[in-house]
């Protein structure tokens, strides 16, 4: 019988697991191809062409930072809600809110069409993207990480975050596979549409995390607990974000700080490098050649990501994510050089070596981030956390950077880089490690 109990156990975690990495993974895809089309499409589409083709990029790369901005406030509604009423109901919002908005930027007319309503749209909607991002992700982890058995909680909890290098590969995928069946004057008219409107699949995954999958045990373990309390006391508890917010103020922006060289050498590496491999004067690669890059770095970032998220259920969060950053900071100064050769090989290996070490970042920060808080407010301390790192780390690196790069050269986005991965050590050398921890 136990035995039995046991692989039903199994099975059923091996669902959330696949589950959470099917939402996440087209989550992410809607969320990175409005990136892709920021460095590519964008500046040509939603804004007037009289404009400088730099000042055109800096623009297109301003409207993708507002996805970032609508992040915190993504955490802030989801995490109340995710608190209050379930791991699982907010996720499925948050999944469906994506599916909408992503699939109407597919159908958004254009500058030339409409005038300046065109990008006034797209930020529209791309403020709905990030109120949709900022509550899928502490959905989705939870709901992995708070069902894994405590020493397998870093590898379940890498199944949540694969989902972002996946979006990318599936983004890029997506582009290159249109562009390759078309003309680029077709391409550039009507068909980088077609990946938007794909995203309309995310409605049907969200439809089946709601009818498939149940809540976690943590939050049904705290939901019973709360049920057997006093009404009274019930009535006058506090909004878990406001309990977050008061009980783990310094928390809360540690852990934000731990995931500032992530989102800075993410976006930096999936975004900015496509538009700089396109606009150097020194290179000028094709489109295909900067895509492809991403593309293959992205899928061995996944593997990697399970591998040291699993090395973190033996050594510790702390020692792997560290690592992770410190390699991060000095590979930013390889990373333009390699580029600057022009060579396929080099420019592969570049980006292949940042998202790796991203990687030993990444994949462990969901068991983290899981750990650092109490289940009553894990939602909201953990997406705010994870959300405010976004919106100082990833809203403006890409923008950041192309203005480093105009103004000063490219070595200071390097610098730029090595920056955001020491603010990320300090912050971890102020968090305890947490591995093996209850919930």
């Amino acid at each position: 019988m136990t035995n039995a109990t046991g692989q039903d156990q199994q099975a059923n975690m091996r669902k959330v697991a696949m589950t959470s990495l099917a939402g996440t993974s087209i989550e992410w895809y809607d969320f990175f191809l409005y990136g892709t089309a920021a460095a590519i499409i964008f500046p040509k589409a939603f804004f007037p062409q009289e404009l400088p083709p730099m000042v055109l990029l800096i623009i297109s790369f301003s409207t993708f930072a507002v996805g970032f901005i609508a992040r915190p406030l993504g955490g802030l509604i989801f995490g109340h809600f995710g608190d209050r009423i379930g791991r699982k109901r907010t996720l499925v919002v948050a999944l469906m809110m994506m599916g909408v908005a992503t699939t109407l930027i597919g159908f958004l007319p254009t500058y030339a069409t409409i005038g300046i309503a065109a990008p006034l749209l797209l930020v529209a909607l791309r403020f709905v993207q990030g109120l949709a991002i900022g509550g899928q992700w502490g959905g989705a982890m939870l709901l992995v990480t708070e069902s894994a058995p405590a020493d397998q909680r870093g590898w379940y909890g890498a199944y949540a975050q694969a989902g972002a290098p996946i979006g990318v590969i599936l983004a890029n995928l997506a582009f290159i596979g249109v562009s390759a069946s078309m003309s680029e004057e077709a391409f550039m008219d009507w068909g980088w549409r077609l990946p938007f409107i794909a995203s309309v699949v995310l409605i049907g995954i969200s439809m089946y995390v709601q009818l498939k999958i149940e809540d976690t045990d943590a939050f049904k373990s705290l939901s019973a607990a709360q049920a057997e309390t006093d009404a009274p006391k019930v009535e006058v508890k506090r909004s878990p974000v406001i309990e977050a917010i008061r009980k783990y103020p310094r928390r809360i922006m540690l852990a934000a700080g731990a995931f500032l060289s992530v989102q800075v050498t993410f976006y930096i590496l999936v975004a900015f490098v496509i538009a700089y491999g396109m606009n150097s004067p020194s290179v000028e690669l094709s489109r295909d050649t900067m895509l492809g890059a991403v593309l293959i770095a992205a899928a061995i970032m996944v593997p990697t990501q399970f591998y040291f998220s699993g090395l973190s259920d033996r050594l510790g969060r702390k020692q792997i994510y560290r690592w992770g950053a410190i390699l991060t900071g000095l590979w930013g100064f390889a990373l333009f050089p390699l580029i600057d050769t022009g060579s396929a090989a080099a420019i592969l290996l570049a980006v292949t070596m940042g998202l790796l070490f991203l990687g030993m970042q990444y994949g462990p920060q969901a068991a983290y981030f899981t750990e650092l808080f109490t289940t009553e407010v894990r939602y909201s301390g953990a997406s705010l956390g994870y959300q405010i790192g976004a919106i100082l780390g990833g809203a403006l690196a890409p923008m950041i950077a192309v203005m480093l790069w105009n103004n000063f050269g490219i070595t200071y986005v390097s610098v730029y880089i090595a920056v955001a991965a020491g603010l990320t050590l300090w912050s971890l050398s102020q968090l305890e490690e947490t591995q093996g921890k209850s919930l």
